[in-house]
């Protein structure tokens, strides 16, 4: 028996998928990527994107039309919004929460929609389910790349934000089973973990006086990398600006294994627009975030996400938000054109923001996030920088890897046995966003 699964969305639900994946494997089917051979048709999904969720239901069209040709069974699973769930019930055999993995068996043995529906839990209720799906074992995406989720849920209500519909409210991980997995992500090899959460320095606060701080986690951490021995870096993401303290940025600056990488969102630099998308901090707040990453890291990159054209946005507040970009001088910018989410707060409202506009404010705001990217990466030029390799580049004959600050660097050499690996690079060239360089 084969199975095929496709995940969509972000970081979460890669990690996800690796405890379906295992979870599966373990009932005794195999992976495949041609889904015309599979028994098993499986979509991680992700309600966050009207783009992702279109996708589902053009996939789910072409595999219920060849169900009169071959006996197959398809599920849905994932981040999934209420209005969504209802509609997916109709068109796929199986729809489940994540939580539930652990009945899937069930589910399979008895084919049916009955029980697939699941209504608003308890924060205790989420916690534990979360807790039996945290002890699923998970695959890795890759050999040397690991994803070790902390948290799950998210309890901010962002309006333009559908997480805490399809994920619930903010559930902390044990912090002795994520070091232990972050142990044994290393002992067996790992170079780059990422800690994932929607809203990971709120770690810890739902078990308050029975779990330690995000900061403190990080400290754990940071300890067993030093007398590990071992070279690996350990990410995050995401933290929110009002709730980053200057105690994990210590934390980080401590430890060689914390890596001195920083994505912090800040959605648009007008403060009206942040009360709007109910951010709960203005720019103040947020350049006050900012200034503290410079001074206690200095060699720190800093990434961030962006919304253009959010309901009601006028030119002037987006010129803030450009006033933004070119102030905090951003290695990355991850720009979305916003869409409404079924069951997020802005859905009521007008999405009065021309497509066409939305699209002008996307390629000015990338424009300038190239202008002053290209500052970091032109400095780079002439210096030398710790590479984890990680594959193949667009160019034949080299190899591209990440800096600790995940700036791309490719350079020549066609040693595949360096995927995975950390090399020494001299930077000899620079472009927006990546650098060229000679190995040492």
């Amino acid at each position: 028996m084969k199975y095929h699964l496709v995940t969509l969305g972000c970081q979460m639900n890669i990690s996800d998928s690796g405890r379906v994946k295992a979870y599966i494997e373990h009932l005794g089917y195999q992976p495949t990527d041609n889904p015309h051979e599979a028994d098993l048709l499986g979509v991680i999904a992700c309600s966050v994107r009207q783009k992702a969720i279109d996708k589902v239901y053009n996939l789910i069209a072409v595999w219920n039309r060849q169900k009169g040709s071959r006996p197959f069974t398809t599920f849905l699973t994932g981040c999934i919004l209420p209005d969504d769930r209802e509609k997916f019930l109709k068109t796929f055999d199986m729809v489940f929460d994540m939580r539930d993995l652990t009945k899937f068996a069930e589910m399979l043995a008895v084919h049916t929609h009955e029980g697939t529906y699941y209504p608003r839990l308890s924060r205790e209720e989420q916690a534990y389910q979360m807790d039996y799906f945290w002890k699923l074992e998970g695959r890795q995406p890759d050999k040397f790349e690991a994803f070790v989720p902390i948290q799950n849920g998210c309890d901010k209500f962002c309006t333009y934000c559908a997480v805490p519909y399809t994920r619930g409210r903010e559930v902390s991980r044990s912090s002795e089973e994520i070091l232990e997995e972050v142990k044994c992500l290393v002992s067996n090899g790992f170079k780059s973990i990422t800690l994932l959460g929607q809203n990971v320095n709120s770690y810890g606060l739902d078990k308050k006086g029975n779990e330690i701080t995000f900061a403190q986690l990080l400290e754990l951490i940071g300890r067993y990398g030093d007398q590990s021995g071992k070279e690996f870096y350990v990410y995050f993401t995401s933290p929110h600006p009002r709730d980053m303290t200057d105690d994990v940025l210590h934390t980080i600056a401590k430890y060689r294994c914390l890596g001195k990488w920083i994505h912090i969102p800040i959605q648009s630099g007008d403060n009206e627009m942040l009360k709007r998308m109910n951010r709960k901090y203005d720019i103040d707040r947020y350049r006050s975030v900012i200034q503290s990453i410079r001074t206690i890291l200095p060699t720190a990159t800093i990434f961030t996400d962006i919304i253009v054209g959010f309901t009601g946005e006028t030119e002037e507040e987006f010129a803030n938000t450009r006033a933004a970009v070119k102030e905090f001088k951003y290695n990355m910018a991850f720009i979305a054109m916003y869409s409404p989410r079924p069951g997020a707060v802005s859905a009521k409202w007008a999405d009065d923001v021309p497509k066409d506009e939305k699209s002008r404010r996307y390629a000015v705001l990338s424009d300038d996030l190239k202008s002053v990217s290209s500052l970091y990466t032109a400095s780079m030029v002439g210096k030398e920088f710790r590479i984890l390799v990680n594959g193949h580049d667009r160019l034949d004959g080299y190899l591209s890897g990440l800096t600790e600050g995940k700036i791309a660097v490719r350079f020549k050499c066609d040693d595949e046995s360096l995927i995975g690996n950390f090399v020494n690079v001299k930077i000899v060239k620079s472009s927006d966003f990546s650098a060229e360089g000679e190995m040492l």
